[in-house]
């Protein structure tokens, strides 16, 4: 067997796109076309994010502009502000990283497709050209890791699954835990008119009588217990 087939077969990625990855992998060009992408996207991300984790504005545009008006209610956030700029640095540093590549590039596709999608939506001119196109780097990045990721989200998936959070318990507490969490996503939808403000004391009604369905449910597996011990 050549050491090009043992590296497909050995690929978590289905059929065409283990051969198709395993042979950009082999491409000199293609490594250092990485590469660069690596080193823009750090360049581009970590000054601007030094700008926000410094506690400095980002634009010198004023409120009267979309653009500077949206950038000022930002900083004016404070530690939100803050939280961006130091999750662009450590997203930036993690990808110059070989061991932590991957998971920077990751890292960075929620942060740039945001970016570009305030940019667009803001009207900032050509800049929307200019983030598209770091929003297009961090997607080969990622496809570039694609074996990594796959293996990631495909072990998420297949791995058994943890203790059930309803085990052990009566079937009174169990009801009333999904009773309770009903009526909680239906109090909170209708505050947002996805539910007629007619059925909100109704609901609220229900959720008392699931959270008195979880402690008698609950005070009786516990009196059971003590039974039994006894």
């Amino acid at each position: 067997m050549t050491a090009s087939t043992s590296t497909v077969s050995s690929s978590p990625l289905p059929g065409f796109l283990a051969t198709a990855h395993s042979w950009a992998r082999r491409q000199p060009w293609l490594g250092r076309f990485t590469l660069m992408n690596r080193l823009l996207l750090a360049m581009a991300f970590i000054p601007t994010g030094l700008v926000k984790a410094t506690g400095n504005r980002f634009t010198s545009l004023g409120t009267e502009n979309p653009v500077g008006f949206f950038f000022e209610a930002m900083y004016r956030t404070g530690a939100y502000w803050y939280f961006l700029g130091w999750m662009q640095i450590i997203a930036g540093v993690l990808l110059l990283i070989p061991a932590t590549a991957t998971l920077g590039a990751l890292a960075f596709a929620p942060i740039s497709f945001s970016i570009f999608l305030i940019t667009y939506g803001v009207e900032f001119k050509g800049t929307v050209w200019i983030t598209g196109g770091m929003l297009l780097a961090v997607t080969y990045l990622i496809c570039w890791d694609g074996d990594r990721v796959w293996a990631a989200l495909t072990g998420l998936v297949r791995q058994r699954r943890g203790p059930r959070l309803l085990s052990g318990m009566n079937f009174l507490e169990a009801s009333g835990w999904i009773l309770g969490g009903l009526t909680g996503m239906g109090f909170f939808l209708a505050t947002r008119g996805f539910v007629p403000s007619s059925a909100v004391l109704p609901i609220f009604y229900i959720g008392l009588g699931a959270i008195a369905a979880v402690l008698i449910g609950w005070i009786c597996a516990a009196l059971r217990r003590a039974g039994r011990s006894a």
